[in-house]
């Protein structure tokens, strides 16, 4: 079967018609991405900046043979540095555990434990399969209304805005990354990811699994206090 290539327009009009349709697609295409700039600006920092929360929120990003992968180990890393310093209280660790072989909270928790910070101020979210679903649960599973959010920085405007939206007051930690292909297909990533985002506002759909409210961060801020 043949395949007919376009073809540029002949006429000026018809080129003029098509740059602008071109461009057109661009603007809408950096909308979302235009929204998640301005929506955070003002709630980000590093951890020397991150003001003094009860609980920090820490986004899943893959294991490797069981353990936190690099990006995640750095996100574990500024948690337990601000949990050191005092800044904050419990940590909350979000993130995929849909198979029995595949449990990020609890790889999470046993990094978190070996860099000092106790296991009754760590609480797990098992069901945290997207930003989206891990603020929603943050807010109405464990009852977080205020938190520090932790992720690479190509990320955490995207995870403050979902936060924010979810009714969740944010304060994001971008911490830092090798800029390697992870990282590069990670930005690139977002651009797309945008998009999801402003629907995930708009329509505020129910995460994959809600599931009954939890006591976890109440309990954990308890034995704290």
């Amino acid at each position: 079967m043949k395949i007919r290539r376009p073809r540029w327009p002949r006429t000026r009009a018809g080129r003029r018609r098509s740059v602008q349709a071109v461009m057109a697609g661009c603007v809408l295409a950096l909308l979302p991405a235009t929204w998640l700039f301005v929506s955070t600006a003002g709630r980000l920092g590093t951890t020397a900046d991150a003001p003094r929360t009860e609980v920090a929120v820490v986004f899943g990003a893959g294991l490797w043979d069981g353990e936190p992968s690099p990006y995640l180990a750095h996100r574990l890393d500024a948690a337990a540095t601000l949990y050191r310093a005092g800044r904050i209280e419990v940590v909350l660790v979000t993130g995929d555990n849909s198979r029995e072989d595949y449990d990020e909270p609890d790889a999470m928790r046993a990094y978190l434990t070996r860099h000092g910070v106790p296991d009754t101020r760590i609480v797990s979210d098992y069901a945290g399969f997207d930003t989206w679903d891990s603020c929603v649960r943050a807010k109405k599973i464990f009852g977080v209304d205020r938190a520090v959010l932790i992720s690479q920085g190509f990320h955490i405007r995207r995870a403050v805005a979902l936060c924010e939206a979810a009714g969740v007051e944010s304060y994001g930690v971008g911490v830092d990354a090798r800029h390697d292909v992870t990282w590069y297909y990670g930005g690139a990533r977002e651009v797309l990811a945008a998009g999801k985002a402003v629907l995930d506002a708009v329509f505020e759909p129910d995460p994959r699994f809600l599931g009954p409210k939890e006591r976890g961060v109440a309990r954990a801020l308890g034995a704290a206090g």
